[in-house]
């Protein structure tokens, strides 16, 4: 029986730094007691010395510490020889190059000489992509083992003679045949793929090594990456991680999943340098990556100063395989059911205060309705913090009958006996709010009672260390009645944002209760807020994302901004950038790099523009053949540059159109998706 693998963090509560090993990339140390080092990619095309070279001088100016360039072939691998002296003549001779190969190993031994570090991808180096269908027997794959050792040693052997450090960068679009055929387009493929080459060049005594698990998907990308070091941490290993989600296109989108998927396994303690890839000019990157390592960096100092009372016992959530926590909850608005097998629910704060009036609240939240298009709020959130906002509750929730499918009614500091003068006869299937200590628990049971007659759910607030002294009236509770959340955390906990909603659910599920999880985004749920929507976005990302992806979350809010569009548009991105709920196309699109075989950047935009409103379809839009078929293995259909000014066309992972010209293929593509019966004319929305 194979033993189970060590848990891949040391808690999922607070967060401790993963301890590696460090790795020196020229002067630059990765893991170990190192910050965490940014890096970003130049997408020029490599040959062209001249602009390469400026472009890695506005990434470093930018606070770029690792640069990354491709060698698709050895006339580019020679061109780094070029590259590096003119950059260090620049005055960044401190500044790290990487050069990234991906199938040819006479470029990989070229580029050894010139730069401090080579990206290896273990399933093109050498390896072939066919999605060949083929049954190996165990001597036919060591047969495999043993081609691989010998076309992978001579680089790991030049690596160590000249002081390199190396990237075994795994991607999920890249697996070979053979990882495919014995483990499955998998997180466990891709670590087993990594795992091949690791130990070839610990064969030779090289551990000179960094190590990444790069995804489109961030719900793939985490699980193979906690996989990764869970199976490091059995065979004794400790290399440093460099964390990414590839493909992950332009604009909030890509930093939402981007978000996503660092944030999450930050939190944990897990990753040395980040690299934010963005369909976009490199420079934007760096601000991007430097936020979520400072706030990373923020945690891990937050934790060093707490470690007595840091609790390591593991949740019982599978980090190694996705499933959404059973939940069932009484109809919301009498209609909208709220279950495991619905998606998230959004909450929207109101536009406008209860004092603005029931006429200027109906119209306000119907005109940011109108301008939603499919992503619509579900609920609408109001303070209800006086005697004037409860009288004014009855007519609210008439003029917004037609408007959302139910109102949430957060009280603040209002005594039960309050609420008896209000009418919520029209109010039934509605949420209030309120907040509940460990010794509330008179006042709990007297609001279940109170919100039970009047077929009310009842949304708690309270910290989940105080929810076992009111487990009495809690049990007493109807079917369906609770749901629970968090407005902030305990300061006197040590726990993280994410670790306190965790504990939650926890606990709830330890009290035997199948109820629902309100994922609040505030400024107090907040780890390092910064007053501007981009901060907002990656802070609410990180938790709500990875929330998400660990199965925790029934109802989703936004309260950082002012701004309904924005709150919105934010819910339902973190919705679809973890894969919980689609309202609009999904883009799988790469950053570019001098591999690239067309315009990547506005080209993604103008497939955007003619393609947006296509709900559930999914496009990919990729610069080369390189990670394209395999990072398409989930898209309906794929834009990938063929030959240059040319593209191919994709119908999942099978090429149907060759050699269209650049400038004729979107339309192309357009029509392909007519011809599968994909295609939706755009529906008007309100600007």
């Amino acid at each position: 029986m194979t033993a189970p693998l060590p848990f891949y963090c040391s808690s999922r509560f607070v967060s401790q730094r993963r301890a590696s090993r460090e790795v020196m990339v020229g002067p630059v140390g990765v893991g170990g007691n190192n910050p965490i080092r940014v890096q970003s990619m130049t997408t020029t095309q490599t040959q062209d010395v001249a602009a390469t070279v400026q472009q890695c001088i506005a990434l470093a100016e930018a606070g770029c510490e690792i640069v990354r360039i491709t060698a698709p072939n050895v006339a580019a691998a020679e061109a780094l020889e070029h590259i590096r002296r003119q950059f260090s003549e620049a005055g960044f001779g401190d500044i790290p190059l990487v050069a990234d190969i991906h199938f040819l190993p006479k470029a990989a031994m070229e580029a050894a000489k010139w730069v401090e570090k080579v990206r290896i991808n273990p399933g093109n180096y050498a390896d072939k992509k066919k999605f060949a269908q083929r049954e190996y027997n165990d001597a036919e794959y060591d047969e495999e083992l043993e081609r691989l050792h010998e076309a992978f040693s001579p680089i790991v052997l030049r690596c160590k003679q000249l002081g390199r450090a190396m990237r075994i960068g795994t991607n999920h679009g890249s697996l070979s045949d053979r990882i495919m055929n014995r483990y499955g387009d998998s997180p466990l493929g891709m670590c087993e793929s990594a795992l091949e080459f690791i130990r070839i060049a610990e064969g030779h005594g090289f551990h000179n090594i960094v190590l990444s698990m790069k995804a489109s998907n961030p719900k793939v990308m985490i699980e193979a990456y906690r996989l990764m070091v869970a199976k490091m941490s059995a065979e004794g290993m400790r290399y440093p991680l460099h964390l990414g989600v590839t493909e992950a296109g332009d604009g909030d989108d890509a930093r939402i999943k981007s978000a996503i998927g660092i944030g999450s396994l930050l939190y944990d303690g897990l990753g040395d340098t980040i690299r934010v890839s963005l369909t976009e000019d490199p420079v934007y990157e760096v601000p991007v990556a430097q936020d979520l390592a400072r706030k990373a960096e923020t945690l891990w100092a937050r934790a060093a100063e707490v470690s007595g009372t840091i609790r390591t016992t593991p949740d019982p959530v599978d980090p190694f395989e996705f499933r959404r926590r059973t939940v069932e909850l009484q109809p919301i608005g009498g209609k909208l059911a709220v279950n495991t097998l619905e998606p998230p629910r959004v909450i929207l704060p109101s536009p406008q205060p209860l004092r603005a009036g029931a006429a200027a609240i109906a119209e306000a939240a119907q005109r940011v309705q109108r301008q939603a298009g499919d992503a619509k709020a579900e609920l609408l959130q109001f303070r209800v913090g006086s005697a004037e906002d409860l009288a004014a509750i009855p007519a609210t929730r008439e003029a917004l009958r037609p408007v959302v499918d139910a109102c949430l009614w957060e009280l603040s500091d209002l005594a039960p006996e309050a609420l008896q003068g209000v009418d919520w006869s029209g109010c039934a299937g509605d949420v209030l709010l309120d907040y509940f200590a460990a010794g509330d628990a008179e006042r709990l049971q007297t609001m279940l009672d109170w919100t039970r007659q009047h077929d009310l759910r009842l949304a708690i607030n309270a910290d989940p260390e105080a929810l076992p002294a009111l487990a009495a009236p809690l049990a007493q509770a109807a079917k369906g009645q609770l749901i629970f959340t968090l407005g902030a955390p305990d300061p006197a906990q040590p726990l993280h944002p994410l670790g306190a909603y965790r504990q939650l659910a926890e606990v709830v599920d330890g009290l035997g209760l199948r109820a629902p999880i309100w994922i609040r985004n505030t400024v107090a749920n907040a780890l390092d807020p910064k007053p501007y929507y981009g901060d907002q976005l990656l802070e609410a990302s990180v938790l709500t994302g990875a929330l998400i992806c660990d199965g925790i979350g029934d109802f989703v809010s936004v309260e950082t901004t002012e701004d309904p569009r924005q709150a919105l548009a934010l819910s339902y991105g973190m919705l679809q950038g973890s894969r919980a709920r689609t309202t609009r196309t999904e883009y799988v699109a790469c950053p570019s790099c001098g591999r690239t075989l067309f315009d990547l950047q506005t080209t993604t935009q103008r497939i955007r523009a003619a393609t947006g409103h296509l709900k559930g379809v999914t496009i990919a839009v990729m610069g080369c053949i390189v990670n394209g078929p395999g990072e398409m293995a989930d898209a309906d259909f794929g834009y990938v540059g063929g030959a240059p000014g040319k593209v191919n066309l994709y119908v999942g992972k099978q090429c149907v159109k060759y050699h269209i010209p650049s400038a004729e293929a979107v339309d192309e593509l357009i029509n392909l998706i007519k011809e599968h019966g994909k295609w939706q004319e755009p529906k008007p929305v309100e600007v």
